[in-house]
């Protein structure tokens, strides 16, 4: 299925798809574009989840601060998925949903990730950053 240009167009004028746009270069057909947003956003999901995991690890000897943590990213997991949910709306039924909603995940996906790298640069002393800095 070729993609028109005005659909295209529409499509990158959604909040968060920039990501896909840059990702995905100028693909035409839709399953290709569908793929390889489906690609990027699981490309994303793996580095949010492995920065995650090392502030995780950096909160290891801090229950309390674990627990907000887990509450945090829960939270934010809970808000992404609707959030792409209601962006993508107008296309549910289309075949660019799958380009649209995993275009929207991974440009949210990229918004956390540079929240958690931040997390990651705290030093000693820094008393709004609740990861301690690394040893």
């Amino acid at each position: 299925m070729k993609v028109s240009p005005l659909t295209v167009a529409m499509i990158f004028a959604i909040p968060g798809l920039g990501s896909a746009q840059s990702n995905c270069g100028d693909l035409t057909n839709q399953t290709e574009m569908n793929v390889c947003a489906g690609k990027a956003y699981a490309k994303s999901d793996a580095e949010l989840n492995k920065l995650y995991k090392e502030i995780e690890a950096r909160l290891k000897d801090d229950t309390d601060t674990t627990k907000l943590l887990v509450s945090a990213q829960k939270a934010w997991v809970a808000f992404r998925d609707a959030e792409c949910n209601f962006s993508s709306s107008r296309v549910s039924a289309g075949t660019v949903y799958p380009f649209v909603s995993s275009s929207c995940l991974d440009g949210m996906t990229q918004m956390r990730i540079e929240n958690l790298k931040g997390y990651l640069k705290c030093t000693d002393g820094d008393l709004d950053c609740p990861v301690p800095a690394a040893n």
